[in-house]
Formats: C-alpha cells, structure tokens, sequence
C-alpha cells in the first residue's frame, strides 16, 4: 500500500465555494459496498434510504472563530489560527509571519497580548495570552475556512451544523452541513434515533499524507466525548438488528475509538479494539486512531461523509470501509456527473 495509491485528479471548477440553500437540497451519491452500484439522489433523501430503528450519529463541535491578527513589536502583522487549548491561557496555534521565535511578544488587534512558548512543528508554535481570548472572539475572532475555498462566506453560521453545541473546532464536520431540522424531525418520524457525539477537529486531519508509506504518516490526537446514552443507544441499536450510520468522518473516528476493554491508557489508538458486536460504553479523552485499509470496522455500519482531498487520511478512511477501488470508481462518477467536491461540496451516502 502506497500513499499514491489514493491520488486522483480533480479539476479546480469541482471544488464547492459557497454552500447551496437549502441544505438539504445537496446532492448525494449513494455508493452500494456490496456491488459497488451507484445511485443518483439529493440528501433529504435519506429519509427514504434509512430505516425504522435505524441510529444516526451526528458530531455536536461547534468551529471556534480561532483565525485572529496581531502585530509584532516592530509593528509586522502576523495571523494566528488557535488550533488547540492547553490550558486557560495556552493554545497550540498555526502562526503566519516571520521570527514569531520563542520569546516574541505579539498584541491581538483588540485584544490582549500573547508570548511565543515554544516552537512546536513547522509553522506550529505554543502561545500564552495574558488574559483569556475566547471573551475576546465576538470582535476579533475569525471563522478560519479552507484554503481552498477563495469566496468569502456572508453568513459564518453556514459554515456551522445546525447542532453545533460544543465550542472546540479548528474546521467543521462537514458531513453534518446538509442536515435541516425539517430533516431531522422527518428521520425521527420515520423511527430513525439520534444520537450525538463530540470530536473537536483539528486541521492535521485534513492535511496530505507525505510518507510514500501511509503507515508511517503521524497522526495528531484529536479529544473526543461519547457519551453514556449515545453508547446505551449504539448497544440497543445492535440489538435489534438496526445500522449505526456515522454523519462523517469525525464521527466514525469517536465510534471506532471506544469499546470494552479499550481505554486502560487514556489514549485510543489502533491497538486492542474491540471484537464485531461487542459493547461499546462512554468514552471521554484523546484519541489517534488512524484508519487504513485492512482495518475491521467494530461500530459503523454505514456512513455519510463528503468527498475527500487526495492523498489525505481521510479518502484512507472511506477507502477501508469501502475498498480502495470502489472509492475512486466512485469519485471518478461523481466528477464526471459534475458533484462538488469538499466542505461546502454534496456528499455520499455509502452503506
């Protein structure tokens, strides 16, 4: 298995800009895992593609507006995007502008002061505010969208679920975009339980693997909350014969990271998961669990995720749970029949 082997071309006109209203009226490409047939649909069409006794899982993190400016002694302008909290004061920070080295002083456009702690990797540096900045973030925060995404958003709540409850996130769980209450309430109707889980996302998440060996790619920890009566839900589902349907990627990584006998460490990783069917239980605290093909899936048993950057862990991620052919025979359809592709792009259905 090479990392290449999960490249794909992707002509630029394919990347989503802005988000189609409704939500709901995105596309989706539903991808049969056993035939590998594909079928054309738009998501409020999940109400038909679900079944009674059905559990979707959906991700409550809500983006914190963590892109703010600041300026340097010299009077420089510098960009901070807060991709982590250690503590009160501590952040974890992808930094824009030079010398930002250890002991530099830096001032928050109308907001307090922040020091250089220490130089993580590349561009990543430790800063320590003089006061807390999340009472700072209504007047100088900033909802930090892809690069890729080049028009600006008018509405900063679109780039938000419509369940975003628990401040944390670097980036959205873009899977959960196209969900409306009206939608919710009709798969509620129909017998469909929800359940919520929170993964705060990190933006290593989406980042290229550059190991020509994917196994060798680092994964970055991301926390995670499962709580009680998501697992109560999740075992009673398994019971009755009902399929726990992951609302993207994010979603899957918290299910897949919990089980009985699986957390002695507080740390999830790849190791001593647990067996198909087995009892899963709450689970609070880190997780690097990184999902390749070969894995055996403990939880999901069908998931609703967006299309996917080449190369990245994530297209590894469908790519285990689907097959690696089956994904980019797939991506290929959706291209050719004009889908968009990432955040604000349409999305899959693959059961």
């Amino acid at each position: 298995m090479k990392t290449s082997d999960f490249d794909y071309h992707l002509p630029e006109s394919s990347i989503a800009q802005t988000p189609v209203e409704p939500r709901d009226s995105s596309r989706l490409l539903v991808l049969h895992r056993d035939s590998a047939d594909v079928e054309h649909r738009i998501f409020r069409d999940l109400s038909l593609l679900l079944r009674p006794n059905d559990l979707l899982v959906l991700n409550r993190t809500r983006v914190i507006p963590a892109r703010i400016f600041a300026k340097k002694e010299t009077g420089g302008r510098v960009e901070l995007l807060l991709l982590r909290r250690r503590d009160e004061l501590t952040w974890e920070a992808l930094v824009g502008g030079k010398g930002l080295n250890v002991g530099k002083l830096v001032k928050v456009e109308n907001g307090p002061d922040a020091e250089i702690m220490e130089i993580l990797e590349g561009s990543e540096r430790l800063i320590k505010f003089s006061e807390p900045i999340e009472p700072f973030f209504p007047k100088v925060g900033n909802i930090p969208l892809p690069p890729y995404i080049h028009e600006k958003l008018s509405d900063p709540e679109r780039y938000q679920t419509i369940f975003a409850k628990e401040m944390g996130s670097a980036a959205a769980p873009t899977a959960g975009l196209h969900f409306t209450p009206q939608l919710l309430d009709e798969l509620q109707q129909k017998g469909v339980k929800i359940a919520y889980v929170t993964l705060h996302v990190g933006l290593d998440t989406f980042a290229p693997v550059t190991e020509d060996d994917p196994e060798e790619h680092k994964i970055h920890t991301e926390w995670c909350e499962l709580p009680q009566e998501t697992a109560d839900l999740i075992n009673e589902t398994k019971r009755n014969g009902g399929r726990v349907v992951a609302v993207g990627t994010t979603s899957v990584r918290t299910l897949e990271s919990v089980g009985v006998g699986n957390r002695e460490s507080g740390m999830i990783s790849n190791s001593r998961f647990p067996t198909p069917n087995s009892q899963v239980s709450a689970f609070l605290g880190p997780t690097s669990i990184f999902i390749l093909p070969g894995y055996q899936f403990k939880v999901v048993d069908a998931m609703i995720t967006n299309f996917h950057l080449p190369k990245s862990t994530l297209i590894m991620l469908v790519s285990a749970f689907a097959g690696r052919e089956k994904i980019l025979s797939a991506y290929e359809t959706a291209i050719r029949e004009g889908y968009r592709f990432y955040s604000f792009g349409d999305a899959m259905f693959i059961l």
